[in-house]
Order: structure tokens, then sequence, then C-alpha cells
């Protein structure tokens, strides 16, 4: 970390931090000179955006294709009525603009492929995964096992969400402080091998969502990412937390690496994400 050089404008900002034990000035810096890709402008991706702002986060990406429309608003709160028409990474990156100048947003209005990844995430501390399709979480996933780099996954279905962390730091199981072999951590793949077939599970245009489900499990996502930047707590890196708001529950499972798995296992079938089909059904499909 560079020199400590908050001015008193971001002393007064942040002050909340600053003053825990746990943060203090140098994390507080740390945060700022830290940097986000989020996948996702939507339901997930506000407010994960809004909270990984307003921390001080100092370079966000914001990655996403689709445009503002009104049936968007009950959850996407990044957005608003006049927003109606645009182009989400745009009103997204207004609103960060409004909330806090010291965020720098680079846009990326275009859909996450095979082609474009790698110069997208090599940017970037964390990925945050706020997409709507498996496609690309299979697509993100891979990437960011073949690079190492860390990886924040949430979902949502009706009135139910899922979170987990990928850190992503593999250490070729290397002997612990009792001699004993460690495992590495699992990715997205050793928890679900394959994507259900197209048409098999319904969008929320389908089935409908609770507006502010996406708002837990989005902030939960920013909290794993703010935690991973500065070092500190428990993250959720082989565990899945699991939430259901009709029930008002969290449920956490731990999930174990794969020894099959075809990207992270023991013998991978996976190098290059040039090498997978990420359409349709995201099996494994060599070229």
């Amino acid at each position: 970390m560079s020199e400590l050089r908050l001015d008193a404008t971001q002393l007064d900002r942040y002050s909340r931090h600053v003053i825990m034990d746990e943060i203090g000035p140098e994390g507080q810096q740390r945060l700022l000179e830290g940097s986000v890709l989020v996948v996702g402008a939507g339901g997930l991706g506000s407010p994960a955006i809004q909270y990984l702002a307003a921390a001080g986060i100092g370079r966000l990406g914001i990655v996403d294709d689709d445009v503002v429309e009104r049936s968007n608003l009950q959850r996407q709160i990044v957005h608003g009525d006049d927003d109606v028409g645009r182009p989400k990474v745009e009103s997204a990156a207004d609103y960060v603009a409004a909330l806090n100048p010291d965020v720098d947003v680079d846009t990326y209005e275009m859909r996450l492929s095979a082609a474009n990844v790698a110069d997208l995430v090599g940017e970037y501390d964390v990925v945050l995964d706020a997409s709507d399709n498996f496609g690309t979480r299979y697509l993100l996933n891979d990437h960011c096992v073949l690079t190492g780099t860390p990886l924040s996954h949430g979902a949502i279905y009706r009135f139910e969400g899922q979170v987990t962390m990928f850190t992503n730091d593999r250490g070729g199981n290397e002997a612990d402080s009792e001699g004993e072999a460690t495992d590495d951590p699992p990715c997205y793949r050793c928890i679900f091998p394959e994507a259900p077939e197209p048409g098999t599970v319904p969008d929320c245009a389908t089935t409908g969502v609770l507006g502010v489900l996406p708002g837990t499990v989005g902030c939960i996502q920013a909290t794993e990412v703010v935690k991973y930047l500065l070092g500190k707590g428990d993250l959720l890196e082989g565990r899945l937390l699991m939430y259901d708001a009709m029930g008002m529950t969290f449920d956490t499972v731990d999930v174990l690496q794969n020894p099959e798995c075809p990207v992270c296992g023991d013998e991978p079938e996976i190098e290059s994400v040039e090498d997978v089909a990420y359409e349709g059904s995201c099996s494994i499909s060599a070229d």
C-alpha cells in the first residue's frame, strides 16, 4: 500500500470506517486503492454497486449490455423512472457519480464472452458475479479459476438466494503445520457441475422475484468483497449461504473441491475458456 493520504473530506466521509480497529485509515485507503468488476447492473448488481461505491472502492467496472425497462425498477435500485430506455451501465455510473466522487467508474456496454473476459477481468482485483444466466456464471468461474482471480457469486430465484465466495487461492494441496495435506477450495463447477438444460429453469420474467430479495443477496456479496480487500474476517469460501426470505432463514452448507472438477480438479479438462461452449447446457464440450 502506498503512503497514507486520506484528506479531510475523506476522513469525514469514511469516519465510521476509520474509527474501527479492524479497518482504520489504512484499511480505508486499501479500499480506495481496490478495484472491483461487477458483471451485471440488475437486481444483484444494483445493491452491490451502491454499497461498494459508498464504502469507497476506488475503481468499479460495470458490465451489462441491457437497457433499463420499467419492470426492472421494482428491484434494480440504481435506476430510476427517467432512466427507462437508457443503457444500464450509464444510469448505474450516474448513480455512483452522485453518491461518491472518490470512485472511478468504467462502463462496458457489452455481453461478457470468452473473447473479452480476459481483457475485462484482468483490469480488476476482484470480480462480483451479478449475472442472470448460467453461461456467464460458468465463463466467469472458469476464467477466474484459471487466472487465480477472486470471485463473489450470488443468485436468486423467487424468494430464495444463495451466496458464496471463491478466492481461487490454490496452494496445490501443500502440507499444513501438522504435516497433513490441505485441500484446495472449491469452485462453482464443484458445486454445480453443469447447468440445467435451457428452458428447465424459468427466469424472473416468468416466475417473478421478490423485489427486496436481491438487495439482501447483493449486499452480502458486496460484504464479502469488502472483507476480501481488507483481508479481514471469515469469507464464505467453502461454504454456500442459502437465504429463504419467506421463512427468514439463513442456512450454510459446507462445500468441498471436487477432485473430478473439469477446471480445478486433479486432472482438469479445461485449460482455456476457449475450450468450452458457454451457451446452452454449459456441459464440457471441447472445440
